[in-house]
């Protein structure tokens, strides 16, 4: 079933230069654009942009205001010790028959991005219900893209998107 579903998504890579276009852009520097977004939203949440109350913000928020980076960075982090310690194939590598729309290095279980968006999206979720749904929905698309440009199988994906759902909640409780 991981092999069928990943052949549908791949199925949208190399059809057309734009619908490529897309899938890379959501692939990749999508995720960079919704860090730069989730900063934006800490400043204005916290009101860390008016300069009379940055101090108190801090002193009396911090653990909240660095609960996001935070448990983003973690769950990249922890995606990557997971990739060592279990150590499986890329799709561009076991399978022949795909289209790849640009080669990633490394492991490919569980998916960094997957993780790190994941834990973005739900870190901010616990903070804020709507903005976090809208960053899941992002993440989902991130998740596609990487199973549709070749460089992740669903397996990938799902385990990314767990790991950064389970960082995200426990970190919270800390």
């Amino acid at each position: 079933m991981n092999i069928s579903i990943f052949y549908f998504f791949n199925s949208f890579a190399s059809v057309s230069l734009w619908q490529d276009r897309i899938i890379w852009f959501l692939a990749e520097p999508l995720i960079y654009i919704m860090i730069a977004l989730a900063v934006i939203f800490i400043f204005y949440y916290y009101k860390l942009y008016n300069l009379k109350s940055l101090y108190n913000s801090l002193i009396n928020n911090w653990k909240e205001i660095i609960y996001i980076p935070v448990t983003t960075v973690l769950g990249w982090f922890m995606a990557k010790i997971l990739k060592e310690l279990i150590q499986t194939d890329r799709p561009f590598t076991i399978l022949n028959d795909i289209n790849v729309l640009f080669i990633e290095s490394g492991h490919a279980f569980p998916s960094g991005h997957s993780a790190t968006i994941s834990a973005l999206a739900f870190a901010i979720f616990f903070k804020n219900k709507k903005l976090g749904y809208i960053f899941m929905l992002v993440g989902l698309l991130i998740g596609m893209a990487r199973i549709a440009s070749g460089v992740h199988f669903p397996i990938d994906i799902i385990g990314g998107y767990l790991l950064g759902f389970l960082v995200a909640f426990f970190a919270k409780s800390l």
